[in-house]
């Protein structure tokens, strides 16, 4: 049922949002889609640029956060959001005009898909090559199954990007505060209760990436911080009660392993394709040849630690010929 209010509403949370915030506002009041009202949520600023976004549309509403933070500034900005459709937007990136029609038409199409991100281009005076390599990753998953059998390597969802019904919100409930990613710690509760996610094709976000975004100054985006989480739903729904091994028994892996064990995790062995590691023991644990996978104990999950260049690619190869289920029998991990 549509309710009384537009047809979307999109939450941009702001703390000083500078010379950006004037470029974002307008382009998601230029947007074709025009049923539409934007919430600019004000986290306590001071630099003025929020003030002079006053009277400038009628579908703009500007809003103080009653609360601290990105993540009190968000669960504000949906609480209020009158939309049948909530979208979320940035205070510093940029929208494609056609960003949120064409989200709107891919979930009417494509039913089964709940959550609809974007794919973006990383721009600004922080994009580097780790940028660039993030990029083609994020972009080469829009289908349901991709982005789910790697949600467990990094946030498959460009956060600024996302666009969902009210309902499922209201299944969602609420962005939660913890010492960690607001945004990834959404996704897993999202996946855990079943919800599919999607992209449609083409660049509809241009992605700001400067050296004052909050994922380059909060610890609370910190790599241990993303591991943590992801252990905690690895264990609590995606495979509880099964055993692991890891593929990779290189720095990464290790850390995994830590802290797997930290969260009560049974790891019975290692494998990999280094010579020197092979027939050694790792954290206490065996390090195996490759080919003792098709032969591990029933029910033991291998978790694939490995991140180097192409590896996801030949080591899915390899497992699909030895009969080996994604998201079933292994997962990737990094």
């Amino acid at each position: 049922m549509k309710t009384e209010g537009p047809l979307l509403s999109v939450i941009m949370p702001v703390r000083n949002g500078g010379r950006w915030l004037a470029e974002a506002v307008d382009s998601i009041l230029a947007q074709d889609c025009q049923d539409l009202e934007l919430l600019v949520i004000d986290d306590h600023s001071d630099d003025g640029a929020v003030h002079a976004m006053l009277g400038r549309d009628r579908r703009l509403r500007v809003l103080s956060s009653p609360g601290c933070g990105i993540v009190a500034a968000l669960n504000h900005g949906f609480a209020q959001a009158r939309g049948e459709f909530l979208a979320r937007m940035d205070a510093d990136d940029v929208a494609h005009p056609q960003r949120l029609s064409r989200q709107l038409s891919h979930l009417r199409r494509h039913p089964g898909v709940d959550i609809c991100a974007t794919q973006v281009r990383i721009d600004g005076p922080a994009a580097s090559g780790g940028a660039r390599r993030y990029e083609a990753w994020l972009n080469a998953l829009t289908e349901p199954k991709a982005i789910a059998n790697e949600l467990f390597v990094e946030s498959p969802l460009p956060h600024p990007t996302i666009l969902l019904h009210r309902s499922i919100w209201q299944r969602l409930g609420r962005y939660q505060i913890f010492d960690g990613p607001e945004d990834y710690g959404l996704w897993l509760h999202a996946a855990s209760l079943g919800l599919r996610f999607g992209k449609p094709q083409g660049v509809l976000l241009h992605w700001r990436d400067h050296h004052d975004r909050l994922t380059r100054t909060d610890a609370r985006y910190a790599d241990t911080r993303f591991l943590q989480l992801k252990v905690r739903h690895l264990l609590s729904w995606r495979f509880p009660d099964r055993p692991f091994w890891i593929w990779g028994a290189g720095p990464s892996g290790a850390v995994l392993f830590d802290a797997l064990t930290v969260a009560g995790a049974t790891v019975q062995a290692f494998v990999d394709l280094h010579p020197r590691r092979i027939g050694g023991r790792k954290r206490g644990r065996p390090v195996l040849p490759l080919q003792a996978v098709t032969d591990r104990p029933s029910g033991a999950v291998v978790l694939v630690a490995v991140g180097s260049a192409g590896a996801r690619e030949e080591i899915r190869s390899w497992c699909e010929t030895h009969d080996m289920a994604e998201g079933i029998d292994y997962l990737f991990t990094a």
